[in-house]
């Protein structure tokens, strides 16, 4: 794949060894790649090694956001054939093309709604993409979510978190139309939450029903910008298992 793709954006023929990808921390290193001269006969450039270390962002914008790259051993052949010409000319005259009219990345498939019982807690005007709902109480706004809704629980409060999940678990009950409900938090929180919850009369079953804590696992930082990336990644997932 990344030989037949390498060949298509460059005009010329790539050639690569090996290739080690580690999914869970989105490196890869490619070994003993080469791009072959215009006649197809020789090395216009090899290298030993290649290595990326892409940030989790990638997932996010669906495009690479690497954050290392490591390259060993680049050797290039370069002609000069007069004129300020190279033969490497038709490689940028074939990526600067493609750059030119490379269309732009795809949002994400998602509609978001942000929904708040504080009054003046929108900002003016809202995030991209956004739309701002008011409702106090908050838990009042699950009857009308739109069914497929993928739920995300993270208010000011942890009272208002828990009304807002026995909400959505209570419209579980009638309606089975919430793929994913979400809470923000600890272990700890969600084993409260769920001694609450079983009082007033949910079984284990539809408490497995919430994902607490949310963000895909194996991912331990706790800034707000890396818990909005392992998010979104897992409502992705979300997406590709319905």
């Amino acid at each position: 794949m990344i030989e037949e793709k390498g060949s298509a954006a460059l005009g010329r023929t790539l050639t690569v060894g090996a290739v080690d990808f580690h999914p869970w921390s989105l490196e890869l290193t490619a070994h003993d790649l080469a791009i072959a001269t215009a006649d197809g006969r020789g090395k216009q450039l090899t290298i030993a090694r290649v290595y990326l270390d892409a940030e989790l962002e990638s997932v996010l914008r669906l495009a690479p956001v690497v954050d290392a790259i490591t390259v060993d051993a680049p050797t290039l052949q370069l002609t000069h054939l007069g004129d300020g010409h190279y033969d490497i000319d038709d490689i940028l005259a074939t990526l600067s093309q493609a750059s030119a009219s490379a269309a732009p990345s795809a949002p994400l498939p998602f509609a978001l709604t942000w929904i708040d019982s504080r009054d003046g807690i929108f900002p003016e005007p809202p995030p991209d993409g956004a739309v701002c709902e008011h409702s106090d109480p908050v838990q009042g706004a699950v009857p009308g979510l739109a069914p497929g809704s993928r739920v995300l629980i993270m208010s000011f409060s942890h009272a208002e978190d828990l009304d807002v999940v026995a909400a959505c678990l209570q419209r579980q009950r009638q309606q089975r139309d919430l793929p994913f409900i979400g809470l923000i938090g600890s272990q700890t929180k969600w084993a409260t939450f769920g001694s609450r919850l079983r009082s007033r009369g949910f079984s284990q079953d539809e408490l497995a029903q919430v994902t607490c804590p949310i963000g895909i696992p194996g991912i331990g930082g706790k800034e707000p910008e890396v818990i909005a990336v392992a998010v979104a990644a897992q409502l992705l997932l979300s997406l590709e298992l319905a």
